[in-house]
C-alpha cells in the first residue's frame, strides 16, 4: 500500500472557501479525501503531515493578460504615454512575442487579448493555456468602415470557432475600450459575440483621464485625442465610462471588465445589476497612476472579482501571485486575494468551479 501524507498550506482552498484548519490526503497520484485537519488525523492517523506553503487548491488564473506584447520593457509613467509607448512596439507584436512571454507565464489557465491574427492561431493549434483567446477589436471609423470591420471580425471568429477543441481555449472578443471604439462598431461588435455565443471582455473605468474624458472631455486622455486628431465628439458626455456602457446595452452581455479602478457607487451597482465581473490588474493600475480599485465597495454590492497581471508593457511579470503579494503588501487579507485568483479567475474565464476532492488528479492541485 502506498504511503499516505496529509497536505497542508497556510491557507487551503475547499468547499469554495480560503481555510486554514484544512487540507487532502493524497497516496502520491491522486487525492483520497479532503476536509478538516482535525477530521483527517482522525481518519488517517498514518498519514505523514506535509506542509506544502502558503496556498493549497485548484489552480490560480491569470485573467487578463496581452502575450502578443512580448516580455517588456515595462513602463511606467501616464496613461497617455503608455499608449504612445505601446504603439511606438507595434511592429515587434505577433506570435514570436507571445511564445516568449507564454514561457514566463506561471499559470496555465489565462485570459489573453491577442491584436494579431497569427496569435490566435497559434492558441488553437498549440493550446499554450486553457481559457479564452479575445480577438482586440478597435475604430474610431466612419460609419462604412464599421461595416468592413464587423464583416472582417464575424468571418475571422466563424474561422476560429470551427477550430475549437474540447477543453482547449475558447475564443472570444475584446471591444478594447469605451473611448478606442466608435458606439456604432460598439454595439455591432457586442452583437456579434452575443450572436455567435463568445465571451467579452473589455478594459473600462481604467485611468482619471478616462473619466474625464466622458464626463467633461477634460484631462490627459482628451488632450490626447486632440493631439492625434481624432474627433472628441464621437462619445456623449456627462456619463461615467460603466454608465455609458450601461447605456449602449455592453453590460447586457456580461463581458469581463478589466481594471474598474475609476468607478463610483452607480457605477458599482450597474455593475452588480448586470452581474459583470471586473477583473483587478493592481501592478499595472498603481504604475501607470490608476491606483487601486474600491475592492470593499465591489465586494459590498456583491461584485465578482478576479485578478490579472496585463501585459509585461505595464507590469514586471505575469506571475498572479505577485498581484496577490502587492494586494497583501496593501492590507488585503489573504483569504480575499487567493479566492480572487483562483474561483473568482475560471469564473471570469467561464470555466466551471474546481474545488478539491476525492478521486482528482494531483496534477489538478496547486501549492506554493
Amino acid at each position: 500500500m502506498p504511503e499516505l501524507e496529509l497536505w497542508t498550506a497556510a491557507w487551503v482552498l475547499i468547499g469554495g472557501t480560503e481555510r486554514a484548519d484544512a487540507g487532502l490526503v493524497t497516496d502520491g497520484r491522486r487525492v483520497l479525501a479532503t476536509g478538516s485537519l482535525a477530521d483527517l488525523l482522525q481518519r488517517y492517523p498514518s498519514a505523514a503531515t506535509v506542509a506544502k506553503g502558503r496556498y493549497l487548491g485548484p489552480p490560480l488564473a491569470n485573467a487578463h493578460t496581452h502575450l502578443d506584447l512580448g516580455l517588456g520593457p515595462t513602463f511606467t509613467g501616464s496613461f497617455p504615454d503608455f499608449v504612445r509607448h505601446v504603439v511606438g512596439q507595434a511592429d515587434r507584436r505577433g506570435r514570436a512575442a507571445a511564445i516568449r512571454a507564454a514561457e514566463h507565464a506561471p499559470q496555465r489557465l489565462l485570459g489573453d487579448i491577442a491584436a494579431r491574427a497569427e496569435v490566435v492561431d497559434w492558441w488553437l493549434e498549440e493550446g499554450p493555456a486553457a481559457g479564452v483567446v479575445y480577438w482586440e477589436v478597435l475604430g474610431l471609423v466612419p460609419p462604412r468602415r464599421e461595416a468592413e470591420i464587423l464583416k472582417a471580425t464575424r468571418e475571422r471568429l466563424e474561422r476560429w470557432k470551427r477550430r475549437e477543441r474540447p477543453g482547449g481555449p475558447r475564443v472570444g472578443l475584446s471591444p478594447h475600450a469605451p473611448y478606442s471604439l466608435t458606439p456604432g462598431l460598439m454595439r455591432g461588435v457586442v452583437a456579434l459575440a452575443r450572436e455567435l455565443d463568445v465571451p467579452l471582455q473589455i478594459h473600462a473605468a481604467e485611468s482619471p483621464g478616462e473619466r474625464a474624458y466622458f464626463l467633461r472631455r477634460e484631462g490627459e486622455l482628451a488632450e490626447f485625442f486632440r493631439e492625434q486628431g481624432w474627433p472628441t465628439d464621437l462619445h456623449p458626455t456627462g456619463l461615467s465610462p460603466v454608465a455609458y456602457l450601461a447605456e449602449l446595452g455592453v453590460l447586457e452581455a456580461r463581458p469581463t471588465l478589466v481594471h474598474g479602478v475609476q468607478v463610483d457607487e452607480a457605477d458599482v451597482r450597474l455593475l452588480a445589476e448586470h452581474r459583470v465581473a471586473v477583473v483587478s490588474c493592481p501592478r499595472s493600475n498603481l504604475g501607470l497612476g490608476a491606483g487601486l480599485p474600491p475592492y470593499d465597495l465591489y465586494l459590498r454590492h456583491g461584485v465578482p472579482l478576479a485578478l490579472g497581471t496585463d501585459s509585461r508593457a505595464s507590469a514586471p511579470s505575469l506571475d498572479v501571485r505577485d498581484e496577490i503579494a502587492l494586494l497583501e503588501r496593501r492590507g488585503q487579507p489573504p483569504e480575499r486575494t487567493l479566492a480572487w485568483a483562483a474561483a473568482g479567475g475560471r469564473a471570469a474565464l467561464g470555466l466551471a468551479p474546481a474545488v478539491l476532492q476525492p478521486g482528482m488528479e494531483l496534477e489538478q492541485v496547486e501549492f506554493w
